[in-house]
């Protein structure tokens, strides 16, 4: 059995085996004995799991190293437990588990692979609903987990052109973002490249890698729609059992409402009309599955979450590439960019004025070159950020450059 997990390993290994490094890797150790990295579907787990793998044991036919996935039929009837303890016997070293949300008890047996066999490192990859803290067998105390983010604007541009950028703090932007700004557009422009014509082209497919595997828009969008309904259908399902069938179409049917008007801002009475639901606080669960599964992101007025009085002020979707299946508001697309690269570090909230408080502390509010300063104009440390210029001034600072961030 472990012979063909070994082929099956050095296949993946080879098909996944990519010359870029993503932010991920770069700025993760995954020095601890056990990891979780947990995303939505797409964003590059896989590869960067495989990339680890060659990163420290390049001899790809190596024992010491093993890449599995959770819910391949090779498994047969072993356990995990029973193929760490095949593999430890063996010499194994490293083991890497990809989809684990889809292998029944899953936190139960990787705890006692944890506790068993303690000169074993476990990599694991999940969804982004993966529930770690869940039941009697709590592996927050022993795993250190990695939440991973689709492509930022920066690796986009790096992939496409196969050149290197840096990455800056959001502090370092805010102040220096004119020299930033005109040094990244120089170095474009010794391509022939213009960075707005770059954005746009980011804005509607570069989230995902998997675009450049696609030969157009049209197929990498029918794969989108295809991951979003495996992600609701499958991830939520295989991670959330107690939903049922008619759960599953209320799920859909709430993601389609929240898509045709975007940012959506909520009436929860009328919601809960529309898709069905009895109650408020299932309402919430549902809302809180599709920002755990990455397709939604809850702007709430205070850092406090969904809670129990508090319903959402806005609700996005997660990524400019999901509003891209249907006809996009450019203003919406705007928002939900800045939302996203900003989330991954920042905590942001619905403020009094303008569109975004950062960190208790920042007001930005987010649109075209024309957008003025009229609504945060008596607040301090409040900035525009202003899509179609290539530079900023002052407190203007180009929206694109948010893209460069990871």
């Amino acid at each position: 059995m472990l012979e063909e997990l070994f082929q099956l390993s050095q296949n993946y290994i080879v098909n996944y085996r990519q010359e870029y490094v993503r932010y991920f890797l770069k700025q993760e150790s995954l020095s601890n004995r056990f990891s979780i990295i947990s995303g939505q579907r797409g964003i590059g787990k896989t590869t960067a799991i495989t990339q680890y793998m060659q990163q420290n044991y390049p001899d790809i036919y190596t024992d010491k190293a093993l890449y599995i996935q959770a819910d391949h039929f090779l498994l047969g009837n072993n356990t995990l437990y029973d193929i760490a303890d095949e593999f430890v016997k063996m010499g194994g070293e490293l083991l890497c588990i990809d989809e684990i949300h889809k292998y029944q008890n899953w936190s139960k047996e990787l705890k006692s692979i944890n506790d068993t066999f303690r000169k074993l490192k476990l990599i694991v990859s999940g969804s982004s609903a993966l529930e770690i803290h869940k039941g009697s067998h709590d592996l927050s105390r022993r795993a250190l987990v990695y939440k991973m983010k689709g492509m930022s604007f920066r690796e986009f541009i790096e992939i496409k052109l196969n050149i290197e950028l840096e990455s800056f703090e959001l502090e370092t932007v805010l102040i220096e973002h004119q020299s930033i700004a005109q040094a990244i557009v120089d170095s474009l422009a010794k391509k022939n490249q213009k960075i707005l014509v770059l954005f746009k082209e980011y804005l509607e497919v570069g989230y995902y890698p998997y675009y450049f595997e696609y030969n157009n828009k049209e197929q990498f969008y029918l794969a989108l729609e295809q991951n979003i309904h495996t992600t609701i259908e499958n991830d939520l399902l295989a991670i959330y059992p107690s939903l049922t069938g008619n759960s599953i179409k209320k799920l859909k049917s709430l993601l389609k409402v929240i898509s045709a008007s975007v940012p959506f801002v909520p009436d929860m009475k009328k919601l809960k009309s529309i898709i069905g639901v009895g109650d408020e606080r299932t309402l919430k669960n549902y809302l809180k599955y599709l920002e755990d599964a990455g397709l939604i992101k809850m702007l709430m007025k205070s850092s406090k979450g969904l809670g129990s009085m508090e319903k959402p002020e806005k609700i996005y979707l997660d990524n400019s590439n999901l509003l891209f299946t249907s006809k996009a508001n450019i203003g919406t697309v705007r928002e939900t960019f800045f939302m996203n690269q900003l989330s991954k570090e920042h905590k942001l909230i619905a403020p009094k004025s303008g569109d975004f408080l950062l960190d208790d502390t920042l007001t930005f509010e987010v649109g075209g070159k024309g957008k003025s300063y009229k609504q945060i104009k008596d607040m301090s440390h409040s900035f525009v950020a202003s899509d179609e210029i290539e530079r900023g001034f002052g407190n203007r600072v180009p929206l694109w450059l948010f893209g460069f961030l990871y």
